[in-house]
């Protein structure tokens, strides 16, 4: 008896270099890409629930969705849409990526290369709208 629970001792996994101390999670980009693909989807569904909401209010009064809209029309509404186009952008490339994982096993080796590619076409193309985006927002078309 005592041998087979010296085996299983040697079997149990040594904890991770990288694990947060007292958690599963080891803080690589696997576990980033995961969190950060359901915060935007998360994101991106209340976005979309509101949007379809403020929109049916148009049926109701045409005066109070004038309202609506009016209270959207400032700057901190249009940062807030350079955020939720960082949320869309980084949620699409990031589904690509895994979709790309999924259906290509040698895309597993690369994965973490796939997610530090999202993450720069994320930020380029955030960057390039928001470039066109702020003098808008700031009245200066």
């Amino acid at each position: 008896m005592s041998q087979s629970t010296s085996s299983l001792a040697d079997e149990t996994p040594k904890p991770s270099k990288n694990r947060i101390a007292g958690t599963v999670y080891r803080g690589n980009e696997g576990m980033w890409s995961w969190v950060l693909h359901r915060i935007t989807g998360i994101a991106i569904f209340f976005f979309l629930l509101v949007h379809v909401l403020d929109t049916a209010v148009v049926r109701v009064s045409p005066e109070v969705y004038n309202a609506v809209i009016g209270a959207y029309k400032n700057p901190i509404m249009g940062f807030g849409e350079i955020v939720l186009v960082g949320a869309v952008v980084f949620h699409a490339l990031n589904g690509l990526r895994i979709i790309a994982v999924d259906m290509w096993p040698a895309a597993t080796k690369i994965q973490r290369s796939l997610f530090w590619v999202v993450i720069a076409l994320a930020v380029i193309l955030v960057v390039g709208f928001s470039i066109r985006h702020i003098p808008n927002v700031l009245g200066a078309h």
